[in-house]
Parts: structure tokens; C-alpha cells; sequence
């Protein structure tokens, strides 16, 4: 019996992989790769330019209060997040698994607010393309809401009531 390779469309035995290929057929069942690429072919030229565009300067990091404020955790930075997010997804025009759309979840949803104070010496415009990167999972029947982006309040919020995962001990800040 033959099966579809949802990865590249073309015939497989059952637990087979197509050449070229690394994922198996159970780990893109429920990923539509086709519409994936779709909603990256839309905006591809703007967003593979912005993607070259980024001199890894860190500038728009220094302006994260997210980042800042979790002892610069590079999972924060948002110049890792729209690579390690969008970035991976041009790379492999589309073809992911449910994996790793899932390991985006937390960088997209929880890791970032869209705030938009994360500044660009080169005008990149970061929030607009972690939130392509949100409406592609989202296409997926994969989303979250910052800042639980992984399901139940997690138990540090449920005793501090700190919905921005931000410890409160910063100068300044009696609180803390």
C-alpha cells in the first residue's frame, strides 16, 4: 500500500521516506505543508529581504524588556526569535513538523508581546513578522496566549499574580 508524503507531496511506502527528506510521515500528518508554503510565498520577498536585512546587532534586544529582564536569555532576544521562527520556516520552505512548530510556540507567544519597542537600526520590522510567524501557527491549530503559552498558568504566577514572567528585582523597584 502506498501513502502521501505530506512533506513533498509524493508517494511513499507506509513509514518511508521520500529522498531528500528527513522527517517521517507520522511527524507531518496533521502539518499542512501546502498551506504553510502558501502564507510564506505572500510575503516572501519582503520577509526573506527583512531575514537578509538583520546584521545581528543586538540593538533590538537592548530595547526588550523581556529580554532585559530574564538576564538576557538569548530565547528572548527578538532577532533569535524571528529566525529561530520564520527564519526556520523560509529555510525549509514550509516543510516542518508538528515538533517544531510546537518548539516555536513558546518563542512566539510566550517569549515576545509584540510590544513593538524592539527598535531596528535597519527598519526591520520584528513584531509584524513575529506575527506572520504566530498567524502561520495559528493556520496549524496551534496557538497560545502570552504569557501562558504552554496551557495552565504556570505555579509562579498563580502565587505572584506576575503575568510578565519579570522578577520584580530590579533597581529601583522596592517590591523586588
Amino acid at each position: 500500500m502506498w501513502g502521501v508524503n505530506t512533506v513533498s507531496g509524493g508517494a511513499t511506502e507506509p513509514g518511508q521516506l521520500k529522498r531528500g527528506t528527513s522527517m517521517s510521515l507520522e511527524e507531518t500528518r496533521s502539518v499542512d505543508t501546502e498551506k504553510i508554503k502558501a502564507m510564506l510565498d505572500q510575503k516572501k520577498a519582503r520577509m526573506k529581504l527583512c531575514l537578509a536585512a538583520c546584521a545581528s546587532c543586538t540593538l533590538c534586544a537592548e530595547s526588550c524588556f523581556l529580554f532585559m529582564s530574564n538576564d538576557k536569555d538569548p530565547h528572548y532576544m527578538p532577532s533569535y526569535k524571528v529566525t529561530n521562527s520564520l527564519g526556520k520556516l523560509y529555510k525549509k520552505r514550509g516543510r516542518v513538523s508538528r515538533a517544531i512548530l510546537e518548539e516555536m510556540k513558546e518563542l512566539i507567544w510566550k517569549n515576545c508581546v509584540l510590544c513593538g519597542r524592539c527598535y531596528c537600526p535597519f527598519g526591520i520590522d520584528i513584531p509584524d513578522m513575529l506575527s506572520f510567524a504566530r498567524s502561520i501557527l495559528r493556520s496549524q491549530g496551534i496557538t497560545g496566549v502570552y504569557p501562558h503559552s504552554l496551557g495552565a498558568p504556570e505555579n509562579d504566577y498563580l502565587h505572584s499574580q506576575n503575568q510578565t514572567d519579570v522578577s520584580g528585582k530590579e533597581e529601583g523597584n522596592p517590591g523586588g
